[in-house]
């Protein structure tokens, strides 16, 4: 007999989380903690049960996944993540992956697929849709850098994000309502951050995040 796993379920619509825990329950097989509706409720309880299987919507009030993922992960690393979201999902698969996730999953399947995609991460699958293969979501690569750069905050992340657009230091201070002495200030945390010594360096390695992988600040 397997492994009855421990659930818990971060989402901003009280009857579909509902609705999912009757159907997560009714094999006996997965046990559900507890329904969520903020990142710092759900972040909690992640760290403090270590569940095996975390269902988190990818649209919160607060924002998206992408802000808490990586953290949440660190503070369960065993923990299966899974996104649901309401989109397609096939240009968020990878970088869900590299922040975390074990998967990501449509509202709009069905509850067996579901379930499919629950079995085959209790035996070490990762479940995709074949038509996400046959558009080009394959193979999963990890792209360089990725843990330098968002160790990054986000007025950090802004900062570097209009440095590789040209935007000079005196107008990005202007932007963030901060003294220009200020904007050094935040360089040298970023050049620290990204284990850099220059501004070339630095535009380099972000750069080659942004390509590689979508924005993650709001």
């Amino acid at each position: 007999m397997m492994k009855v796993w421990q659930v818990v379920i971060v989402g901003c619509h009280p009857t579909s989380m509902l609705g999912t825990k009757l159907i997560l329950e009714e094999g006996g097989e997965l046990k559900v903690l507890g329904m969520y509706s903020t990142w710092d409720e759900g972040a909690s309880i992640v760290r403090e049960k270590n569940p095996e299987l975390v269902l988190a919507d990818y649209h919160m009030p607060e924002g998206n996944i992408e802000n808490v993922l990586l953290n949440m992960k660190k503070s369960s690393p065993n923990s299966h993540f899974v996104v649901m979201t309401d989109e397609d999902g096939r240009d968020l698969l990878q970088p869900l992956i590299e922040l975390g996730a074990s998967g990501i999953f449509s509202k709009g399947a069905s509850p067996h697929q579901l379930l499919q995609l629950i079995l085959g991460l209790r035996v070490g699958f990762l479940s995709m849709p074949l038509e996400w293969i046959e558009k080009g979501s394959w193979p999963i690569s990890t792209s360089k850098g990725l843990d330098d750069v968002l160790q990054l905050t986000q007025t950090e992340m802004f900062i570097m994000e209009r440095i590789v657009q040209g935007i000079t230091y005196d107008k990005i201070a202007l932007e963030i309502a901060v003294s220009r002495r200020s904007i050094d200030n935040y360089l040298r945390k970023i050049y620290v951050k990204l284990d850099v010594s220059t501004r070339a360096q630095a535009i380099e390695k972000f750069a080659l995040f942004s390509r590689q992988n979508r924005q993650i600040y709001a």
